[in-house]
């Protein structure tokens, strides 16, 4: 008879043999589904905000507060409470709270009336983004191959970068014309977050976390038979498991083992990895757009140059689908901010042929170093503290998101529109450098040997 230990051990090992994604390829789709929303979420607040800064009678510094520092401040918060307790309730229980709170938050935003009231819906927006993108990534990395997960992540993550890629058309489409404009642009935000919370349901727990929990062993049996007769039909037979040496840790608060080695000096760097892109992510995001009509563009043309710009979302993320299990992932993330670098030093030209490049180029950039980036970190931690750890890390990531969001406007009143691009071109290099100076090793390899 097995030890509780061996069955563990014995799950794990069960769960990396399997060669192919081994659930229905449905349930891709709707995790990619809530990727979609985060994304166009993340969009849609720096479209509406001129028009709501109008009507609402705000001026800049209250718009940017209620744009970015608010949601960025839930962010943070929903993506260290809600993902510490995912390591402790389970992940799918999870991720049907943070879908909960995105509709709720995206649908009180819609019908907001005053700044306080926009003010509190988009820290509930907040919550839950902050969570789901954190827990999606993990639970995708807990189901997917060794061998294809990168692959895996990003078809999910394709479906949910289309979101980045159509909202700027869509707030062209509504924000300009029509005074309720941004009202439809949140609502339609609202119905998209609702129909992914009713899909979920369908979704199973990760048998990788159940398998911790040794009084859900038995759960976690029945998720992995359902696992392997998904991979059986596609592939005939499954290879003979390999029991790995895997560590067996003592219950404990999750966040704890992150401040024990090897991990505490990985949450260090990955920190300061996030910390220096969301720096230009969310200033590019939030900003462009309002520091194109700043700069004497009119604010449907600025819109436009972004939306044109947003086709490289799902095209970087295509290319990644080809490469991303290919080569060292850390490489690949070097090169993806080597491609944002070369894109905002020609969009900071500011003539109208080099903002559409440079739009292009940092748009490709983004897609093509998201998805790989949040596998990367989901990677380097144990499944006892998988999403308390990416929760830490793009949490206070998320710090330097704020931090570029403001200091991009200043950078430009102060200096020129030209340096503050160049900025945060430089910030997303240096977040590559720092991968590929520090990080560990991870494509082609399971999740524990990753994390040992």
């Amino acid at each position: 008879m097995q030890s509780e230990d061996d069955e563990i051990k014995d799950i794990i090992a069960r769960v990396n043999r399997i060669p192919v994604w081994s659930l229905p390829a449905s349930f891709l789709a709707i995790l990619g589904l809530g990727y979609f929303f985060t994304f166009y979420d993340i969009s849609d607040i720096g479209l509406a905000m001129p028009a709501i800064s109008a009507q609402f009678h705000i001026g800049t510094s209250m718009s940017l507060f209620i744009a970015l520092s608010v949601g960025l401040i839930g962010y943070g918060i929903g993506s260290y409470i809600i993902g510490s307790t995912a390591d402790v309730f389970g992940r799918y229980r999870s991720m049907i709270l943070t879908m909960g709170l995105t509709a709720l938050g995206s649908f009180g935003d819609a019908i907001s009336v005053n700044v306080p009231e926009l003010t509190i819906f988009r820290f509930i927006t907040g919550l839950g983004l902050g969570a789901d993108l954190n827990l999606v990534s993990t639970y995708i990395s807990e189901f997917a191959p060794p061998a294809i997960r990168g692959k895996i992540t990003v078809w999910a993550f394709l479906v949910g970068i289309l979101g980045q890629a159509i909202t700027p058309f869509v707030g062209l489409a509504l924000v300009p014309v029509f005074y309720t404009g941004w009202r439809w642009l949140f609502g339609i935000g609202a119905i998209i977050a609702f129909v992914a919370l009713i899909l979920r349901f369908e979704l199973p727990e990760s048998p990788r976390w159940l398998a911790t929990k040794k009084r859900d062993i038995p759960k976690a049996r029945k998720v992995l038979e359902l696992m392997e007769r998904t991979a059986l039909k596609k592939v005939g037979k499954l290879p003979e498991p390999v029991l790995n040496d895997v560590v067996i840790e003592k219950q404990k608060y999750p966040t704890l083992y992150l401040f024990r080695k090897p991990y505490s000096s990985r949450l260090a760097l990955l920190v300061f990895v996030w910390f220096f892109w969301y720096i230009g992510n969310y200033a590019f995001l939030g900003d462009a757009a309002t520091m194109l009509s700043n700069a004497g563009f009119t604010i449907a043309s600025s819109i436009l140059f972004i939306a044109v710009g947003a086709v490289g979302y799902p095209v970087g993320a295509a290319i990644m689908i080809a490469v991303a299990d290919k080569f060292e992932r850390k490489y690949i993330i070097f090169i993806d901010t080597v491609v944002w670098f070369v894109g905002l030093i020609i969009f900071s030209l500011k003539t109208t042929d080099a903002v559409f490049v440079g739009s292009f180029m940092a748009s490709l950039a983004l897609g093509m170093y998201l998805q790989v980036a949040y596998t990367y970190t989901a990677e380097n931690y144990p499944t006892r503290a998988r999403s308390s750890g990416f929760a830490l890390t793009d949490g206070i990531g998320h710090v330097g998101g704020a931090f570029g969001a403001l200091f991009l406007p200043f950078l430009v009143a102060t200096y020129s529109f030209s340096v503050g691009f160049v900025f945060i071109a430089i910030t997303g290099l240096i977040a590559g450098i720092l991968v590929i100076a520090g990080g560990a090793k991870a494509t082609r390899m399971t999740l524990e040997e990753v994390s040992a």
